[in-house]
């Protein structure tokens, strides 16, 4: 055998062994509802950040749609969590509801620049669109995508229906999305809409979260799923699961897929997201292992138990 052969097979072995990565989490960490479920008794308010990455491996930050973060603040996210945690923010509120993509050029600047220290960790950042923004902002909306810094990832969620109907307007924005390798997350409401809501919670998801159809054409090399479940973990497991097959195959192919697992009350996400990833891990034993989770101590006895 001569040497660039050799060189080829220890090469080919290499990408054999190197573990892909399926990036599970829940739209936040600091859930207080948590303590005790998840996190450990004794967890003080503000150091959940610390714990949260020993149960999934991304988080999608809802804290800075209504705020831009200060530089204290980044900095005890960037000292909080491990250097193989992604972060995925969504650009303030300002910028997609207010403006509407409108003259956002400083804003956008200004919060990149806030969030940059993070490096790493960072993972897309979402533009999260109103259901109002339809295709006849079209213009704006290629302006906007082509003036984004490729340097950073981003992805982009829409959700007026005129966006999903295969129009001219969506081709050619999918198109540039491709060309740009920026995710169109995928909103996946099956599981809220296929059952009655039992809680208040999930009557005002069923109000927030629009019924959209599931199109896969322009989810690039990090396709993100954000899966919006039920009042039973079980109707949410169950919709979960029916991504298995495609993550394995996005995985087969390379791309790094994120999934956000979403209740209305949110009470079993980080289970459900773990749940999700062993599933898919069974399949596919390529995928690199979550962390072990944080013991969490059995409650202490009240009088009614005495």
């Amino acid at each position: 055998m001569d040497t660039e052969t050799e060189s080829i097979e220890e090469t080919e072995s290499v990408e054999a062994d190197k573990k892909r990565v399926l990036r599970v989490g829940c739209p936040m960490w600091a859930q207080r509802q948590w303590v005790g479920r998840w996190y450990p008794q004794k967890t003080r308010q503000g150091t959940e950040l610390s714990l949260y990455p020993k149960l999934c491996n991304a988080v999608e930050g809802n804290t800075t749609f209504y705020a831009e973060p200060s530089t204290e603040t980044v900095a005890r996210w960037l000292e909080q969590t491990p250097t193989d945690f992604q972060f995925m923010f969504k650009l303030p509120k300002e910028i997609t509801h207010e403006r509407q993509l409108n003259d956002v050029a400083r804003p956008v600047r200004s919060f990149l620049t806030a969030m940059e220290p993070l490096g790493e960790r960072l993972g897309p950042v979402q533009a999260q669109l109103p259901p109002t923004f339809g295709p006849e902002a079209l213009p704006l909306l290629l302006n906007f995508v082509r003036r984004l810094p490729q340097d950073w990832k981003w992805a982009l969620e829409l959700r007026h229906l005129a966006w999903f109907d295969g129009s001219a307007a969506q081709q050619e924005l999918d198109e540039l999305l491709i060309e740009r390798d920026i995710s169109r997350i995928v909103l996946d409401t099956r599981p809220l809409h296929a059952v009655p809501a039992v809680s208040s919670a999930a009557t005002e998801e069923k109000g927030n979260k629009p019924d959209l159809p599931i199109t896969l054409d322009a989810v690039g090399s990090r396709p993100i799923i954000r899966v919006i479940g039920e009042d039973s973990p079980q109707g949410t497991m169950k919709g979960l699961l029916k991504w298995v097959p495609k993550l394995i195959s996005w995985l087969d192919q390379g791309r790094e897929p994120y999934v956000f697992v979403h209740q209305p009350e949110n009470l079993d996400s980080p289970g459900l997201a773990r749940a999700l990833h062993t599933a898919v891990s069974m399949q596919y034993p390529a995928v690199a292992p979550l962390p072990e989770a944080p013991a969490v101590e059995e409650p202490e006895q009240t009088s009614i138990f005495e």
